[in-house]
């Protein structure tokens, strides 16, 4: 029997009055996209919340179930505030349920990074629905991303090879 993915939504910034940022809300989109091709795959909304407001995987999930995504659908992961906690706590998400990837849903610039921390523990993924090119993002905060990948994906990838063996046993314990 084929074992099931998990839609794994990863969180960007959310306004001060609530609404999803510009990030947070394409990344929705590429979310409920996901969740209509794969109508039975669990969906884990991930990402904490600021020093106000509510956590960016509350507001995933509030988004999604405005749209029609029932709820016993969606996880809530409340507890990650970065991309290298939203990736370690994807990993524990799939081993806990036996799913059998990831379908990973985030911006173009995004996507590689969260790929190969989860390839690095063991996850194997596949890239959600995207936009074509910037996918509607101005120029400046694009490449402002972009050069911010640049420096994080050695930095995150020299985080999880160094621990990788307790990382892959905090995954295992759930």
């Amino acid at each position: 029997m084929e074992r099931a993915p998990a839609i794994v939504i990863f969180g960007a910034a959310v306004r001060a009055d609530g609404r999803p940022s510009p990030a947070l809300a394409r990344r929705i989109g590429y979310g409920l996209q996901a969740a209509l091709a794969a109508a039975d795959a669990p969906i884990l909304c991930s990402g904490a919340a600021a020093r106000v407001g509510p956590s960016e995987a509350s507001v995933m999930a509030a988004a999604l179930k405005a749209r029609g995504v029932p709820s016993e659908r969606i996880v809530l992961d409340e507890a990650s505030r970065d991309t290298l906690q939203s990736v370690l706590a994807a990993a524990r998400f799939l081993k806990a349920r036996g799913l059998s990837h990831a379908i990973v849903c985030s911006d173009r610039y995004h996507i590689p990074r969260i790929r190969l921390l989860l390839a690095a523990l063991g996850v194997e993924t596949e890239t959600g629905p995207l936009l074509a090119g910037r996918g509607g993002s101005r120029l400046l905060p694009w490449m402002r991303m972009r050069l911010r990948e640049v420096l994080a994906i050695p930095y995150d990838l020299a985080i999880v090879l160094a621990r990788r063996r307790s990382l892959l046993v905090k995954i295992e314990v759930g």
